[in-house]
Parts: C-alpha cells; structure tokens; sequence
C-alpha cells in the first residue's frame, strides 16, 4: 500500500511540485492544506503517514502547526520545508519534533530521500 502523505504549504505551485514529485515517485498525496490552522484540520481527519510542512505561512506558521500535530500524535512524522536562509526556523523546527527538512527550491531526489527515511524505507 502507498504511503499516504499531506502537503501543506501556502503558494500552490509549490504544493503542485511536491505533488508531482510524490506522485511520480509512488506515494499518495490524502490531501492539501494552505496554513497551519487547515493541516491540524486535515491530519485529524486523513491521519497521513507523512506530513510535509512549510515552515512560512499566513494564519499560523509550520512550526506552531507542527507543535499541535505533534500534541495530537507525539509519533507523527513531519519534513519542514524552508526557503533558503531559514536556519534558525529549521533548527526551532527540528527541535519541536519535525523528522528532517527540505529546502526549496524543491529537487526531487532530496524530497524522496528525506521522506524515504522519516518513512524508514
């Protein structure tokens, strides 16, 4: 059965992106969420063996998402996704629980990797 994974990241290009990557390389895309408020709604509801996550959105940012999600499930897997230069928010967001990080723009080989091994594959 095919990992089931949410993508949750405010520009839709780039939701379009991480999709097609997954997609093409055998994963299930459950679902979409454009902020965080949307991917805690979206996880109680699909329950995903994968969350990828951007750390920069409107409403409320990846990490306070991550930390909720993690309140709900302390085993939940989730890969930050950050622009260039955040390293100061991928290290909040490695220590709140996020699994691994991708940095944009996204190069599928990276996102397979970083999921292949959050996923243990």
């Amino acid at each position: 059965m095919a990992n089931r994974i949410l993508i949750v990241d405010d520009a839709a290009f780039m939701r379009m992106m991480i999709r097609d990557i997954l997609t093409k390389n055998g994963f299930e895309v459950v679902g979409e969420a454009q902020d965080g408020g949307q991917a805690i709604e979206k996880f109680k509801e699909l329950h995903p063996d994968l969350i990828t996550m951007d750390i920069t959105m409107p409403e409320m940012d990846g990490i306070a998402a991550l930390k909720e999600i993690k309140k709900l499930d302390p085993n939940a897997k989730v890969i930050m996704c950050s622009a260039m230069g955040q390293q100061a928010m991928v290290i909040d967001a490695i220590q709140a629980g996020a699994k691994d990080f991708i940095v944009k723009p996204f190069q599928s080989d990276r996102v397979i990797e970083a999921i292949n091994k959050t996923l243990g594959l």
